[in-house]
């Protein structure tokens, strides 16, 4: 597949719901320095896609207006200054933007390998969700083995994930979700309590589990009303990192303690950062998250897979709020 050919991809003239989505045939940009070209075999369904597509995420300046932020396929071509991959090599990788295509381009240091006895739709789930974690969860907050994490939101990719990496790496896990089901699938991701928000306040249960300590970590992905209540519930010296505000942007902090706890507040969003700053975090995860998959000692919860031309149906039921696990496109044999 050379830099004239046209790929299929998914495009959509106006922001809307899921219905505005459409197929179209389109030519990938010439390939620039550190850049390969992935022949796409699978890509993951993120929240971002959705925003992205309802006009609330656009994407960066230069990015692909193409939906799809990370993908699994095989090299098919590499820039002239590429050396670490070749054509042929089967990875995963992060793409900023393009991810929903029979074809993308990406930078050579945003590939991950696959890991050992994954498929291109177990490995599609990995880049967004493990870049996402790690960046945020470990080298912003800086959680350590021994302290403890609440994770908000434990049953969907980034919270599965975050619970699954915390636990291996020796941190005690708490979370939160919205169902008993969804609480017993943190449990069975390797939370040591999980419960259901909609039903009580998880401040005093933890607190209560702690020893009125609190936790070192809060992985919020709630915003609004949920970061006063993790105030509460942080210890001295806490952090809390903010990837998501599906309870809405906008929040009535007590100041006074964040400053009596010494409490660091911190967050990011993932596409916008620099090729140098992705690159340290692949470059992490490799050394640190890469063995512990190809070990068998994390996987993927994949909830359910869609065929390409599903497209608009793998977003309606994101939004349905259904999903447990990562949802995936598979786009080609």
């Amino acid at each position: 597949m050379l830099n004239h050919d046209t790929v299929r991809q998914v495009v959509f003239e106006q922001p809307g719901d899921a219905n505005v989505m459409q197929f179209s045939e389109g030519k990938l940009a010439y390939l620039q320095p550190g850049q390969v070209r992935i022949k796409v075999h699978a890509a993951g369904v993120n929240g971002p896609d959705i925003k992205q597509r309802m006009g609330a995420y656009p994407p960066p300046e230069g990015a692909s207006p193409i939906l799809g932020l990370e993908v699994a396929g095989v090299i098919i071509a590499v820039a002239d200054d590429v050396l670490q991959w070749q054509v042929g090599d089967p990875v995963c990788a992060l793409v900023p933007g393009g991810g929903y295509a029979e074809a993308v381009n990406t930078f050579a240091a945003h590939c991950l390998p696959i890991p050992n006895g994954w498929s291109f739709i177990q490995a599609a789930g990995l880049p967004e969700t493990f870049f996402t974690v790690w960046g945020n969860v470990f080298m912003r907050a800086g959680l350590k083995a021994g302290e403890t994490v609440l994770v908000h939101g434990g049953s969907g990719g980034i919270g599965s994930t975050a619970i699954q990496l915390a636990s291996q790496l020796g941190a005690k896990v708490f979370a939160t979700s919205g169902s008993e089901e969804k609480c017993q699938f943190c449990l069975s991701q390797g939370a040591s309590f999980a419960l259901n928000y909609h039903e009580k306040s998880f401040v005093e249960p933890i607190l209560a589990l702690t020893d009125n300590v609190g936790v070192n970590v809060v992985v919020d992905i709630a915003g609004g009303d949920f970061i006063n209540e993790n105030l509460k519930l942080l210890a001295m010296d806490g952090r809390m990192v903010s990837i998501a505000m599906q309870r809405g942007p906008k929040a009535t902090v007590d100041i006074f303690r964040i400053m009596a706890k010494r409490i660091v507040w911190t967050g990011s969003t993932l596409r916008p950062q620099s090729v140098a700053a992705k690159a340290q975090i692949a470059s992490e995860l490799r050394q640190h998250v890469w063995p512990l998959l190809d070990a068998g000692k994390l996987n993927i919860a994949i909830d359910k897979v869609f065929l390409f031309d599903e497209v608009v149906a793998a977003h309606q039921y994101m939004e349905s709020g259904l999903h447990k696990g990562k949802i995936i496109l598979s786009i080609s044999n």
